[in-house]
């Protein structure tokens, strides 16, 4: 079988950032942040441009915390950082990071804010409304495990050094990429790419067919991914599935997305009652799904493109998939792992565990992934048409 190398994943992503970026976007986004190394992986740029955010917010701070206060709760601990909550250099620099950020994540071209602010406690939330002066974070970029302390402004633009691994009692808000938001709009992306490629369409049109006999399901009754005690400044998780395997009437892969909202931190049970895969899209009714989760390095259309070439690679150096059965799915699941930059394995990662050859028709109670990081338990269920 052909062997895959491990794909140099950041500077791929520079060099289609730069690709699909005319050289006067280039300009603006180096005229608003100047110092700001385009050659840098994405995610080290994300720093670097959250830092900057994060300074020139404190300072102007003292202006807008009423307004800000006004639109958080302890419900809502986090607001989109709009140009409408901004102003001056500051607004023109948060226009360019959304813009370049966008395709930096291989996202659809939009003006909405792709930045967010969040109150990093919810503790934190009555002090700073009495009065208690907060101060402006963000997270530093690489492995989570290294970082000793995380960088904070005042409104004077000085740091204060914080003890990564500590809450602080002072309130302090965090400058960060709106995960949910680069999820929802990135899986989109994927599925879309997978589509057509694969000549599929979604999984989730399949119970929307009139006509449509019993629809065989597998719904996720319960996952937990294990406790890592992430450092306090690290916002919600956002996990989401990828589930392989073989078409049942062509000897193609499938690939389906399945998007994971609620689930956002580890340690705790979640229960979500929903369904992850639709069996009659898949031949011998097994499938593999890959547990991923977003981060600041992600490149949608570059990772759906990457998975695409690599199934369709696996493939094609299978003669006859039937003789095989379904023992070629984790093939296919293993070559996608081998993919992964080695970096995606620490905690500026992708990775978070796999399911492997999981059947039809089978209950799964409090089984756990390969990598021993999420534990779910699966129920098979039948919806009946009307």
């Amino acid at each position: 079988m052909k062997k895959f190398t491990k794909l140099a994943l950041p500077a791929l992503l520079v060099a289609m950032s730069l690709q699909s970026y005319a050289s006067s976007s280039v300009s603006q986004i180096q005229h608003a942040f100047p110092t700001l190394d385009v050659f840098n992986p994405a995610g080290d740029q994300v720093a670097q441009m959250k830092q900057q955010l994060a300074r020139q917010l404190a300072k102007q701070l003292p202006n807008i915390s009423a307004k800000v206060q006004a639109r958080m709760s302890m419900y809502r601990l986090q607001l989109p950082l709009s140009t409408e909550l901004v102003s001056g250099n500051l607004s023109t620099q948060l226009q360019s990071a959304t813009k370049y950020t966008r395709t930096l994540k291989g996202l659809p071209s939009s003006s909405d804010s792709l930045y967010q602010l969040r109150l990093a406690d919810q503790a934190m939330l009555e002090r700073w409304q009495h009065g208690e002066e907060a101060l402006v974070a963000f997270a530093p970029k690489g492995d989570d495990k290294t970082w000793l302390h995380v960088q904070a402004y005042d409104k004077n633009g000085n740091v204060h050094l914080l003890d990564a691994h500590t809450l602080p009692k002072q309130p302090v808000l965090v400058v960060e990429i709106d995960g949910r938001k680069s999820v929802k709009e990135g899986l989109a992306v994927m599925q879309s790419e997978f589509n057509k490629r694969l000549g599929t369409s979604s999984p989730q049109q399949i119970d929307t067919q009139s006509d449509a006999g019993p629809i065989s399901t597998s719904v996720l009754k319960r996952i937990r991914l294990n406790d890592d005690e992430e450092p306090w400044i690290s916002g919600a998780a956002e996990v989401y599935g990828v589930v392989t395997g073989v078409n049942p009437s062509r000897d193609e892969p499938v690939l389906d997305i399945v998007d994971m909202p609620y689930l956002d931190h580890d340690g705790r049970d979640y229960n979500p009652n929903q369904i992850v895969i639709y069996w009659d899209r898949y031949r011998w009714q097994a499938a593999d799904m890959l547990l991923m989760e977003q981060d600041d390095n992600t490149n949608y259309q570059t990772l759906a493109t990457t998975f695409l070439d690599i199934v369709t690679q696996v493939m094609r150096t299978i003669p006859d998939p039937n003789v095989q059965g379904y023992a070629i799915i984790p093939q296919l699941t293993n070559q996608l792992i081998k993919a992964m930059p080695s970096s995606w394995f620490t905690n500026d990662d992708d990775y978070v565990d796999v399911f492997y050859t999981l059947f039809e028709g089978q209950q799964y109670t409090g089984y756990m992934g390969a990598s021993g990081n999420a534990k779910i338990s699966l129920s098979p269920l039948t919806i009946n048409p009307r």
